[in-house]
């Protein structure tokens, strides 16, 4: 709600745009019985059907600038409705990627289904909001005003059936919100399964599962079923409610008004005004703005609730610290998946100057990755500091940071357009020259002529690419940015050993400071430094002294570089095959 009603303030310019269009709408229904009750009086019943007629043209003449009005609130309503859908989509989208557990290898379907469906409900009820609704009370305050103006003896005897229907439909709302919500939930349960399901087709096949599959969607479409009759039938009863109090006003002045013109109470172009108030403008504006409430604002509710429930937006960082140099510092740095978890890193301590070229080796799983997350300020240690230029990490001015540091991890990211707007990602600014040399340093130059130069044409999802050639231009693309601190997460490990070489020394040339989670061990021989991770100690030091001094570091290299024999191989297989 908070993110709602700030990106809603913040278009006070088209707000009052509305503001003065709701002045223009609500001229018709203020002027309408008014001026029908002065044609009447002062014209057909005087025996003067001119005048008559002339003031019937003014009803027309103000209808048209009533119009005139809505049709301007049509002209602005994208201005308003738009930024409003888009601060939506990116709010669902960084909660997805900072969600506890976020998708990696597979669609978000249930993501997906918040920005298809409640982010277009917030979109559209507020649409309906600001047209309909707003449109609505207007006419209703209008009509009423002009209806005391014009037979105040019978505007309070309409007063009293439409504030018990009102009173009625109040007590309603608690089960139609309920039932709204049940609804929105059982639409998103059904996308949920449906898409688990049709990721999972393959997996399905191949166990014959087929029919608990079927079952399980269908089930859920039924649940869905269930939902939706249920909203009907409260929404049935809500009309029933707000027809039964339009209608009773007028048939309570259909039935009096004649006794009170006979008398002389009323005249008969005021009973006429009165009938024109009530049938023409308030009873189709208190049915309509029922069911807007009833409707859009119940739907809007539902879905701003259900957004923040499934999709919590991560706390907007703030930090406005300035980093003196490219220097990164670790101290005292404890981090563990829990609080009461075993620490995957412990109290490390660790310096890099800019020209560092660290390797960071260990078992899968040891928590490599999540170190560069502390290093990128992705992740906030439990105990102790990640320092960049002197400061903390995580409190620099994120745009700084996220010029300063840069990071790409295993599962490259290449996305639809030309090859040139995929290198200049991370230097929107960059010359085509300077792009051309990024790629020929990492050894992407024949790649990129191969696909047509900067200005060739990318599929979705790297559609068309292998694996190795997606990491080749996210390397070049990173290489092309400003950022004096390089994180490389397996980012070369569908490369072969000497394009991936290459590529590590293109950026331990490059300058700054360079750490690499290495896929191959060769990559610690490159480093100058080694830290390595076996989930007891961290050792840190260079590669020839780690060889002298870790008995663990040694083994693995020995592993690494000696070959195992088939025939010596054998026995061990045979025996786990026994």
């Amino acid at each position: 709600m908070r993110l709602y009603w700030t990106t809603l303030a913040a278009q006070w310019r088209g707000a009052l745009v509305l503001a003065g269009c709701s002045v223009l709408e609500s001229v018709p229904a203020f002027l309408s019985g008014r001026l029908v009750e002065r044609s009447v009086n002062a014209g057909f019943a005087a025996g003067r059907p001119w005048p008559g007629v002339a003031w019937l043209l003014v009803f027309a003449a103000v209808s048209v600038l009533g119009a005139f009005g809505s049709r301007l609130v049509w002209q602005r309503l994208g201005e308003i409705i738009e930024p409003l859908r888009d601060a939506l989509v990116r709010a669902i989208v960084r909660g997805v990627l900072g969600g506890s557990a976020p998708q990696r290898s597979r669609p978000d379907a249930s993501g997906v289904a918040r920005i298809t469906q409640h982010v277009e409900v917030v979109r559209d009820a507020t649409a309906g909001l600001l047209v309909q609704a707003r449109g609505m009370v207007v006419t209703t305050v209008a009509a009423l005003a002009g209806l005391f103006s014009v037979a105040v003896e019978l505007a309070w005897l309409v007063a009293i059936p439409v504030l018990l229907s009102l009173a009625v439909f109040a007590c309603l709302l608690p089960t139609l919100a309920s039932r709204q919500r049940a609804l929105t939930l059982a639409d998103e349960h059904t996308a949920e399964a449906a898409g688990t399901v049709l990721t999972g087709m393959r997996d399905v096949v191949a166990c014959g599962a087929e029919a608990a599959a079927v079952a399980s969607v269908f089930g859920e479409i039924g649940k869905q079923e269930t939902a939706a009759v249920r909203m009907g039938t409260a929404t049935a009863a809500r009309t029933l409610v707000i027809a039964v109090g339009g209608f009773v006003p007028l048939l309570l002045v259909l039935a009096l008004a004649p006794g009170m013109v006979a008398s002389g109470q009323l005249t008969a172009g005021a009973a006429l005004g009165a009938v024109v108030y009530l049938s023409a403008t308030l009873r189709p504006a208190l049915q309509g703005l029922a069911a807007t409430t009833s409707t859009v604002v119940l739907r809007l509710l539902v879905a701003l609730r259900r957004l923040s429930e499934s999709c919590p937006v991560p706390e907007a960082e703030d930090g406005t610290a300035e980093p003196r140099d490219g220097t990164v510092g670790v101290r005292g740095v404890t981090f563990g998946w829990g609080e009461h978890a075993e620490p995957i890193v412990r109290d490390l301590d660790l310096e890099l100057e800019p020209g560092d070229h660290l390797a960071i080796v260990g078992p899968s799983g040891i928590g490599k990755s999540t170190f560069a997350g502390l290093l990128t300020g992705m992740l906030r240690p439990q105990r102790g500091q990640v320092l960049l230029g002197g400061e903390p990490v995580t409190e620099i001015r994120p745009a700084l940071r996220h010029r300063l540091v840069a990071f790409t991890p295993q599962e490259s990211y290449v996305f639809a357009g030309t090859v040139r707007e995929n290198l200049a990602l991370l230097a929107p600014s960059a010359t085509d020259a300077r792009l051309l040399a990024a790629a020929e340093r990492v050894g992407a130059a024949a790649l990129v002529d191969r696909l047509g130069g900067l200005y060739g044409e990318l599929g979705h999802a790297a559609e068309g690419l292998s694996a190795g050639e997606a990491q080749l231009l996210s390397l070049a693309r990173l290489y092309a940015s400003p950022a004096e601190v390089i994180v490389l997460d397996e980012a070369s490990s569908h490369l072969d050993p000497a394009a991936e070489a290459r590529a590590e020394w293109a950026f331990a040339e490059r300058g700054g400071v360079l750490v690499v989670i290495a896929h191959r061990l060769s990559s610690a021989v490159r480093a100058n430094r080694v830290l390595v991770m076996d989930g007891r100690e961290t050792l840190l030091g260079s590669h020839d002294e780690l060889l002298s001094s870790a008995p663990a570091y040694a083994e693995l290299m020995r592993a690494w570089t000696v070959p195992v024999s088939p025939r010596a191989a054998l026995p061990a297989t045979r025996a786990a095959a026994r």
